[in-house]
């Protein structure tokens, strides 16, 4: 049994646009009495996902106890961020009972672990679970891999080739390092989908791992809280491609972050997100526009071509000023065309 003096944390991972904000809300909402802290790991400069999950605090989950860390990975900041957030979390009054922890789309899940080792918190908090979220949909499509079939045939025609592409190693370091898997978006994959996406996932996992189906966030918190992993007394069980003394990076990943005018309809910008998914394999797009005659803010969360919008909450004292956060492999960013294919501006030097 885990050490009941210590404090659960449950580690949320997954790939971009998996449904980790979803499935966060959800739980503060389902807190079965307990007193939630969040802290939630961006990757780029507008805090896209903290405000959403402080947009829907409540008492249980009040918002100085959701906190965000946008400094880069997680498990890179360890300790200028991530030991003095967890620190700060702990000092409050009265202590949190739970603290869930939103990794990036792009973090690797067991450097983060290796951080609980460290003695300012070892004897204080406890891995209670690593969280793994999977898009059904893009699992069973192989999207891990930019052509699934040019991949296959040199694979086929020299076997002593490494062919991984960067995203297909962070989506298997997230398996690898999870005691749960939900497969989001179950939805859209449909019957056959879902069975190819559990194919896919039973290949990677290290050990026979249980898998639940979830649309919209919606689990039984009983299912993912308190399974008392001890994950970070479990780091064995947990392969990793950078199980060596080399400091992980992510240069093969880049964000910038595009100022956008206001809206006449926000189908003009719908329509540039699509095309710049197709033509150069933006992977995720998230923030904020602003529409001309409406008071309402209008958040924007894309992953790859699929966009999904919807007016979240009034400006306020804010200033109307749009914001979205691209997000692509390295050789993909191109900061210039994304800005023109996005307001039709190139931006200041």
């Amino acid at each position: 049994m885990t050490d009941l003096a210590k404090l659960p944390v449950t580690v949320i991972t997954g790939f971009l646009g998996s449904g980790k904000t979803t499935l966060i809300r959800h739980l503060m909402s389902q807190t079965g009495g307990r007193r939630l802290a969040v802290i939630v790991n961006e990757f780029g400069d507008v805090g896209v996902d903290g405000d959403i999950l402080k947009s829907c605090a409540i008492p249980d989950c009040p918002e100085e106890n959701i906190l965000e860390l946008a400094n880069g990975c997680i498990c890179c900041t360890v300790a200028d961020d991530f030991i003095p957030t967890i620190e700060a979390l702990m000092a409050l009054d009265p202590k949190p009972d739970h603290i869930l922890i939103e990794t990036s789309g792009l973090a690797l899940p067991k450097p983060l672990l290796k951080a609980f080792d460290w003695p300012a918190i070892r004897s204080k908090i406890t891995v209670d679970g690593v969280i793994a979220l999977a898009d059904a949909e893009a699992v069973a499509a192989g999207r891990f891999a930019p052509d699934v079939a040019r991949v296959d045939a040199q694979r086929a025609a020299d076997e002593g080739l490494d062919h991984e592409t960067p995203l297909s190693e962070v989506f298997e370091d997230q398996i690898a390092c999870a005691d749960l898997v939900l497969l989001t978006k179950a939805d859209l994959a449909g019957p056959e989908g879902i069975a190819r996406a559990r194919e896919v996932i039973a290949a990677e996992a290290p050990r026979p791992l249980p898998v639940v189906e979830v649309t919209e966030g919606v689990v039984d918190p009983k299912v993912i809280l308190g399974l008392e992993a001890a994950a970070e007394d479990d780091m064995d069980a947990r392969p990793s491609h950078h199980d060596t003394p080399h400091d992980h990076d992510h240069e093969e990943f880049e964000s910038v972050v595009v100022g956008i005018p206001e809206l006449d309809d926000p189908k003009t910008l719908v329509a540039a997100i699509e095309t710049l998914a197709r033509e150069r394999n933006i992977l995720r797009v998230k923030g904020y526009a602003a529409v001309r005659g409406k008071p309402m803010r209008l958040l924007v969360q894309a992953v790859g071509a699929r966009v999904r919008h919807q007016f979240d909450r009034p400006w306020g004292a804010d200033s109307r000023q749009g914001k979205l956060v691209v997000i692509a492999e390295h050789d993909d960013i191109d900061e210039r065309a994304i800005a023109q294919a996005l307001t039709g501006l190139v931006p200041a030097e």
